[in-house]
């Protein structure tokens, strides 16, 4: 192992001390803040005590009578909460693309009847869908004294071979100028002349019937003999 002498120790400082013997610089030091300097400056804790006090000098307290409580409550939110609002929306998806919700009863197209002494509970069955539909007739693009023939053919026919629950559809009348033409006629067929005294109940169809474009009819049960049935044709 190789040793080293004095010569070839590393001296650091040695330099350095030779430096500050030849004086090439100043080595004084800088005084601290004074005590007036620091008076001059930022108080200290005990100025600021009385800086504080004579502030606070000409304050009076408030009468607890002078002052006004309000208590605030800070609502948190409702964790799952749902918005009304997003409810709405999806109602409406399903209306538009399914047409669910829809109510047709709810419109202002709707319409029903009854005869005389029925309950008005047969009406809301009826358009429920609780009556099987027997047979149904179309009347779209017929005027109105061919769809008045039709009509009185097709209630003939029915009750000769005893239906008593039908459709009539007529549509809505969405084309005409003002209201519905035959849509008004049906209903005035059913309600006056002839016809009135066959009707137990009418309400307008359910939206897989046609809606409000169409008419369920409700007939009276009972057996009907054939001359009966004969003379329905004399009498219409």
């Amino acid at each position: 192992m190789k040793s080293f002498n004095s010569s070839e120790m590393f001296r650091p400082f040695e330099n350095l001390k030779a430096l500050i013997e030849s004086k090439s610089f100043s080595t004084q030091s800088f005084p601290l803040d004074s005590a007036e300097d620091k008076k001059d400056g930022m108080p200290d804790a005990e100025n600021e005590q009385q800086l504080f006090l004579k502030a606070m000098a000409d304050v009076k307290p408030i009468h607890s009578k002078n002052i006004i409580k309000r208590n605030s409550r800070v609502r948190m939110p409702k964790k799952n909460k749902k918005d009304p609002e997003d409810e709405i929306v999806l109602k409406l998806d399903d209306l538009v693309k399914y047409g669910k919700g829809f109510v047709v009863s709810h419109t202002p197209e709707y319409m029903e009847g009854r005869g005389y002494n029925v309950s008005p509970e047969v009406p809301r069955l009826l358009h429920r869908g609780e009556f099987s539909i027997q047979a149904h007739i179309d009347l779209h693009g017929f005027d109105v004294l061919t769809a008045k023939d039709a009509m009185d053919s097709f209630l003939k026919d029915s009750l000769s071979i005893g239906k008593t629950a039908v459709l009539i559809v007529h549509g809505r009348g969405l084309s005409s100028p003002g209201e519905p033409v035959l849509k008004t006629k049906v209903f005035e067929w059913l309600t006056r002349g002839f016809w009135r005294k066959w009707v137990i109940a009418f309400t307008s169809a359910r939206l897989c019937d046609g809606g409000t474009g169409g008419t369920y009819v409700l007939l009276r049960h009972r057996l009907i003999k054939k001359q009966t049935v004969d003379s329905l044709s004399n009498k219409i």
